[in-house]
């Protein structure tokens, strides 16, 4: 049997994911058999697992740092919002309720042992487990059942180490307010602290460390200075999506609406580094600028999303970029949106109902509640057939004239649509900018003509691999190596 750490945060987005994936890469180097697991994760960024279920998009990529396929075992539970008051929660993959917040909490004890089970999984099959936590342990009111931190930690005898963000201020605060809001028990489960993300000359720092170690009693365990240009996939858009400024004339500029419950945005991570793209992220009461392509993303409310857009005057936008000759594409829900209509009667997604579409697409979604997951690969149906690959999660199906002309082939079989006019691009696939030769394409399509070639899973490996670098230069890794062995 295996062992595990745990690694929990002082703050939601403090650095838990990154710290995670350093720990498994580092390891992985080091020949050790290690995995990722997360008890419970709110998140619309995920992805599809190799047992044909759905996990948070951070498990998948620190899975991808161990050298592993994603598996449902590594998040047992997901929580993906549909409104600021219900989650769809996903169990082992696949989605077994729709539930609001205190309902959810009564069934956490339930939950608990399910997601122990799948821990003990992972823990038969792997030398070493690194557990990450979500949001902060400190939540005084959410402790009663916890399933996220210390109580799932307590409950399989994990030892933890605690990370927090000083680029916010107020780290050193953090550190001691959290302990203080913990059990002693809990408190004596905490190892060590790991401060993320400082900037600047480390002996100016120094003194604070000294302080917090002397107040608390437990070390820190290093300091991982922030690193520009990183090219990780981020754990959600929960909180906030970089925009670009400066806009170079001389790119290809990319619009994405960032919608209210958008979902899998790492699709537009390679269009992000591109060198030649300038992608822009417009949020509520920003117009839209003058684009080349505008790009619909997925959604977990696309009704709901579409009624938001409305409200922004972005469909008339999104109509005058076509008749300026601009490129649209739409993913998943942003596909389903550029049909007639949407009908969600059985209220799937939300409220029951239906509603109007953009109408640039003679097509209808009909939502149900099966859920199509689906790794998958194909081509374009442009010049030179270009490979793509890349994945589908939606509830809803799409039927109609415009997917005679369909803009993919996946396994296969027709998907997807293409205007006849060549301007508007829709269908389910996600990732599918992932592919060198299908983004070379998909640039050209938007009216790149010269296109400089990125391959996204080399630039991911080196990320991996540079993290790993700086972690074990910068943070004592021997002394988690240790609680690994003797915790």
């Amino acid at each position: 049997m295996g062992s595990s750490i745990m690694i929990q945060g002082t703050t939601s987005d403090a650095g838990k994911s990154l710290i995670v994936t350093a720990i498994c890469r580092v390891l992985y180097r080091r020949n050790i058999r290690v995995a990722p697991f997360k008890p419970q994760n709110m998140a619309l960024n995920s992805a599809v697992t190799q047992d044909g279920g759905e996990i948070g998009r951070a498990q998948a990529v620190q899975a991808q740092a161990c050298g592993l396929e994603p598996h449902t075992d590594m998040n047992p539970i997901l929580l993906k919002p549909n409104s600021d008051k219900e989650s769809q929660v996903i169990f082992r993959g696949h989605p077994i309720a729709t539930q609001d917040a205190l309902t959810y909490h009564k069934r956490k004890p339930q939950l608990l042992e399910a997601v122990v089970e799948t821990f003990q999984n992972l823990m038969d099959r792997y030398d070493n487990i690194i557990v990450e936590g979500a949001g902060s342990p400190a939540e005084i009111n959410l402790r009663q059942h916890d399933i996220a931190n210390m109580g799932f930690a307590e409950k399989v005898n994990c030892p933890v180490i605690i990370v927090g963000d000083i680029d916010r201020g107020g780290v050193f605060a953090q550190f001691v307010g959290t302990l203080a809001l913990l059990s002693q028990s809990e408190q004596d489960r905490v190892k060590g602290f790991i401060i993320n993300k400082f900037r600047g000359d480390i002996a100016l720092l120094q003194p604070g460390i000294d302080w917090l170690e002397n107040k608390t009693g437990k070390p820190v365990l290093g300091v991982l200075h922030f690193m520009p240009g990183l090219h990780l996939a981020s754990e959600d858009s929960f909180f906030t999506i970089d925009k670009n400024h400066g806009i170079s004339q001389n790119k290809l500029r990319v619009v994405v609406p960032r919608l209210p419950r958008i979902s899998n945005h790492t699709d537009f991570d390679p269009l992000r580094i591109h060198e030649q793209v300038d992608l822009i992220w417009v949020e509520q009461g920003d117009e839209i600028p003058p684009a080349d392509l505008i790009v619909i993303p997925g959604s977990k409310s696309s009704r709901g999303d579409l009624a938001w857009m409305q409200k922004q005057d972005w469909p008339q936008a999104i109509k005058k970029h076509l008749r300026y000759g601009g490129k649209l594409m739409g993913i998943c829900g942003g596909f389903q949106m550029l049909g007639q209509q949407l009908d969600d009667s059985s209220g799937v997604e939300g409220k029951p109902g239906i509603t109007q579409g953009l109408g640039l697409l003679n097509m209808k979604t009909t939502f149900a509640e099966h859920k199509k997951l689906a790794n998958t690969t194909g081509s374009l149906n442009m010049a030179g057939l270009p490979a793509v690959t890349g994945y589908e999660i939606h509830m809803g199906q799409t039927t109609g004239e415009a997917l005679k002309n369909c803009a993919l082939t996946l396994e296969g079989k027709p998907h997807g649509a293409l205007s006849p006019d060549n301007q508007i691009m829709g269908h389910y696939l996600h990732g599918i900018f992932d592919h060198p030769q299908a983004l070379q394409t998909l640039l050209k399509w938007a009216g790149l003509q010269k296109t400089q070639f990125l391959d996204l899973a080399q630039e991911q490996e080196h990320a991996f691999d540079r993290l790993a670098d700086a972690f074990e230069q910068q943070i004592d890794m021997e002394f988690i190596t240790d609680l690994l062995h003797h915790p």
